[in-house]
């Protein structure tokens, strides 16, 4: 019954029957991770699909949020949205049941009495180079930016996480310890070179171990004293990913004064104010050529970054003063006023990435909880 009564209201709603256009949960949810890797999202954050109905599961309407409130579900409910991409995690700490007693509770319960999958990306789009930072720099004005803290790939770009080198002086014993290092498991890439050393004929080994076989390879090395006085043992770096990672470091093409960089970012935002710090020895007119921002919250990836300004939406009140102390201004937009323009983007980008295969909403009841009175 309550099936039908959705599909009934999907048609009155719209007028007509609806769309043909859609996806499959289980084809969708590649395609968002595809559009930003959840492997770029923080340790302690929660990304993903974090609540699904059962399957089959067809998406004709995806709803775009920053934060999942009970307003918004309920706009979700009578848009007749299928799944709704909040870009923060609804679900963050562990439920120990799911009741009617709390709201965050209540938000699963009805997104599974009406089949309505969530998904949240959160500080993944933080990192991705046409993520939330990178629309927030936008309001700068033209300027090039680099991550404050660069992201890694999610793996190395070999076998293993530390390379092994020794080199033997003889050929005794050598292919008895190699043949016993070839028998430990997550141990890749043993090769041979035959090297001169102080014009001695040495045999050069090399090769790559995970962190549980080098401990192995170690014990095995070290019963032969010789050889494990001669052994290297070099950790692998994974390579950065190039402009990806949280928060960015923003140069500006001209200097401009703070208060024409306040203009900007209020303009940006579409807010009619934001709070200011001024840093010590600057005032208004003073140039701004070096901006560190990050969207959210940004004390732990803004401090101690050298820069004309932080750029955030919320910071604690002694991090603020330890930033003026250095004559750093701070703007304060609060915290998802810094986020959710960044949703008209990526409808957009999403619209393009996804081929135009469903309808994809903004919310409109999403809004900041803080307001001036």
């Amino acid at each position: 019954m309550l099936l039908l009564c959705r599909a009934l209201r999907r048609i009155c709603a719209a007028g007509r029957p609806p769309s043909r256009s859609l996806m499959e949960l289980r084809e969708l949810v590649p395609a968002l991770n595809d559009f930003a890797s959840l492997s770029l999202a923080e340790s302690w954050d929660n990304v993903g699909l974090l609540v699904e109905p059962s399957p089959p599961h067809a998406v004709r309407t995806l709803l775009l949020t920053n934060d999942l409130t009970e307003q918004v579900m309920e706009e979700a409910v009578q848009k007749n949205a299928d799944l709704v991409l909040s870009y923060h995690p609804p679900i963050f700490a562990p439920l120990k049941r799911v009741t009617w007693r709390t709201w965050k509770e209540r938000l699963v319960v009805r997104a599974l009495e009406h089949r309505i999958g969530i998904y949240s990306p959160h500080t993944a789009y933080d990192a991705v180079p046409h993520g939330v930072n990178n629309w927030l720099s936008k309001g700068l004005g033209a300027c090039t930016s680099v991550p404050l803290h660069p992201s890694t790939a999610p793996s190395h770009p070999t076998e293993g996480t530390h390379r092994v080198e020794f080199c033997a002086d003889t050929a005794e014993n050598l292919e008895t310890v190699l043949s016993k290092i070839s028998d430990i498991p997550e141990t890749f890439c043993l090769t041979t070179l035959p090297v001169r050393v102080d014009g001695e004929e040495q045999t050069r080994v090399s090769l790559n171990c995970s962190q549980k076989a080098l401990l192995e390879v170690v014990a095995l090395l070290s019963q032969n004293s010789l050889l494990y006085r001669k052994t290297e043992i070099i950790l692998l770096q994974k390579p950065l990913l190039p402009h990806t990672g949280m928060g960015r470091l923003c140069t500006l093409s001209e200097p401009a004064s703070l208060s024409d960089i306040i203009e900007r970012i209020k303009s940006h935002l579409k807010l009619p104010h934001i709070r200011l710090a001024m840093g010590t020895g600057k005032t208004l007119d003073s140039p701004v050529k070096k901006a560190a921002l990050c969207a959210g919250s940004g004390s732990s990836v803004l401090k101690g970054m050298e820069a004309d300004l932080y750029l955030t939406g919320e910071m604690s009140h002694h991090d603020v003063l330890d930033a003026v102390a250095n004559g750093i201004s701070v703007i304060l937009c609060e915290h998802s006023n810094t986020e959710r323009g960044f949703l008209s983007e990526l409808c957009d980008m999403l619209t393009v990435h996804l081929q135009n295969k469903i309808n994809i909403i903004l919310s409109e009841k999403d809004k900041d909880p803080l307001q001036v009175v």
